[in-house]
């Protein structure tokens, strides 16, 4: 049967993709059959992308290449959606569509809240709650996790503390060099202030002596023979002993 604008050329094996012609059969060429494998490989992979986010399908897509190389590609879980498969074949013919997916919903939920259960009882272990019903295995790895987790945080503790200290240590030697700047300032302008004090007149930079005023008296200089020799009545013998001394002395 030939259809409008189909030339007698077309076999139906034969496919026009953009200007040339591609018979759809096996590619005899090993390389050829790689190359087209690949792009046609990835083309797939982005249309099953693309629908599942455009439709919000749950799409589960698995080839094998002719080497026995795998290549999957799942929005959710390729495993899950295979497990769907299987009960919706398996009870197609006893209940509906909608049936089947609040039972599916109903699996995972309770899976969800058994992993929920584990967790909390695991939280509660590490805890130091609930330690009777564990056994020595449980015991041991709880202890083994402890100790794993109490160095991983001292070593952190560790390296916070040392950051903290070199801070400090920083923080500390900017502190001095703005104290030994300071000093300097201050006593460089005590210095300017001195040097202005002492240009000033009437500063009391040296002797100042106003004319007119008396002058402190000076005491009168000494002969020469007074400063150089002593007196020599200094050396003369004392008689005037009191009388009673002198009485003291006729007595004996």
């Amino acid at each position: 049967m030939m259809f409008p604008g189909q030339s007698s050329e077309d076999s139906p094996g034969q496919r026009k993709i953009g200007r040339g012609k591609i018979e759809i059969k096996r590619i005899e060429n090993t390389t050829n059959r790689q190359v087209t494998f690949c792009k046609r490989r990835n083309g797939l992979l982005k249309k099953a992308y693309e629908l599942s986010v455009l439709c919000d399908a749950e799409i589960a897509l698995i080839v094998f290449s002719s080497r026995g190389r795998l290549y999957e590609y799942a929005n959710h879980s390729v495993k899950a959606t295979i497990e769907r498969y299987k009960k919706a074949c398996s009870d197609s013919s006893t209940g509906s569509v909608a049936e089947i997916n609040a039972q599916y919903y109903q699996q995972e939920a309770s899976k969800l809240r058994a992993q929920i259960g584990n967790l909390l009882n695991a939280n509660r272990q590490m805890l130091g709650e609930n330690v009777s019903a564990m056994c020595m295995k449980d015991m041991r790895n709880t202890e083994n996790k402890l100790e794993t987790s109490l160095k991983k945080i001292r070593c952190k503790k560790n390296e916070l503390l040392f950051a903290e200290i070199e801070y400090m240590q920083k923080r500390e030697m900017e502190l001095h060099n703005s104290n030994q700047f300071l000093r300097a300032k201050i006593a460089q302008n005590e210095r300017s202030c001195q040097q202005d004090m002492n240009l000033m007149p009437g500063g009391g930079g040296g002797a100042n002596y106003d004319i007119g005023q008396p002058q402190p008296s000076q005491p009168p200089a000494q002969p020469y023979e007074n400063r150089n020799y002593f007196q020599t009545n200094a050396l003369q013998p004392n008689h005037s002993y009191p009388r009673q001394d002198q009485m003291a002395l006729q007595l004996v």
